[in-house]
């Protein structure tokens, strides 16, 4: 089937064609989270319409449109449960109507990591292994969980998605959730400019003169030896090795995925949380693998087909 994609992340818009398998057409745009999601949606329709076209196909070609989104869903009603600081009128928007009204399709919705958990299970890292957890890094943290062949969701949609929120850091940082210490609010994009202002040699240290402080900038001033920057960085990799620690000990996966944007410093993070979770997971039965994202930013787009047929039964 041919379906309209759409992955909402914390700073870019990932949107795509998506027929068996393959993303045949796509495009990245800003993601303008710190506004409201409503007035954004007709800018999204006409990125479609134009890959489409580009495609050479038609609307009459699509089953369906599927979006990822950085919340909680309620897969059964479509509804977005909350907005963690993101798209603040998100809860108020009905995607399925919006749906229905703009293109006459049917619309299934998931949360963002889960959703790229899924596109790896089914066409990217996870092939073969019915019992995965994956933990993608970027703007925010986020989780999700195969078990037995079979999506994690639990009774409220949350189950498996909140490991960026398991507490790394007793009586730690503030995060949006309301708990303190969690992994997101240690080591993300998100919080990164503060984490690094809060040290004492940030503003000795090459990252204060980066015009865009971020991981990337972060990795590559660590490997010139900056000290702050050093210190950042294996601040993070401990973050996010204890949340593979603990996913490993609440799901007992075979294997662990990483992705997100700031994988693209895999060199020194893949290595750092095999041998973290070689030396601390209580695995008696074996070695978890721990392997990259091979379908990088098309992961949650790839989902698309089979979440849209997932969900068909509540169209």
């Amino acid at each position: 089937m041919t379906v309209l994609a759409c992955d909402f992340g914390g700073t870019r818009l990932k949107i795509g064609i998506v027929r068996d398998g393959n993303v045949l057409a796509h495009s990245i745009a800003p993601a303008y989270s710190k506004q409201h999601l409503e007035p954004q949606l007709p800018a999204l329709k006409q990125t479609w319409l134009e890959l489409l076209e580009r495609a050479g196909l038609s609307l009459h070609d699509c089953a369906g449109v599927a979006v990822a989104f950085p919340s909680i869903v309620d897969h059964a009603t479509g509804r977005i449960l909350d907005q963690y600081g993101k798209y603040a009128d998100c809860m108020d928007v009905d995607m399925r109507t919006w749906s229905r009204t703009e293109f006459g399709l049917p619309l299934a919705i998931e949360n963002d990591a889960r959703m790229a958990c899924i596109g790896e299970w089914r066409c990217g890292a996870g092939r073969g292994v019915d019992n995965l957890v994956m933990i993608t890094l970027g703007t925010g943290l986020g989780t999700g969980v195969i078990l037995h062949g079979r999506v994690l969701r639990g009774c409220h949609g949350q189950a498996g998605v909140l490991g960026g929120h398991t507490t790394v850091r007793y009586g730690g940082r503030a995060c949006g959730c309301g708990n303190t210490g969690c992994a997101e609010a240690e080591a993300s994009s998100a919080v990164l400019i503060d984490l690094a202002a809060a040290r004492p040699d940030f503003s000795s240290s090459a990252l204060a003169h980066e015009p865009v402080l971020d991981f990337a900038a972060v990795f590559r001033q660590a490997d010139a030896g900056d000290a702050c920057a050093l210190a950042l960085r294996d601040h993070a990799l401990l973050v996010w090795s204890s949340v593979a620690v603990n996913l490993i000990h609440s799901y007992d996966p075979e294997r662990i995925i990483l992705g997100g944007g700031i994988m693209a410093a895999a060199d020194v993070i893949l290595p750092a949380v095999r041998e973290y979770v070689r030396t601390h997971a209580h695995t008696p039965w074996g070695e978890v693998q721990v392997e990259a994202s091979t379908l990088r930013d098309q992961a949650a787009l790839v989902a698309s087909e089979w979440l849209l047929a997932e969900q068909s039964i509540y169209f």
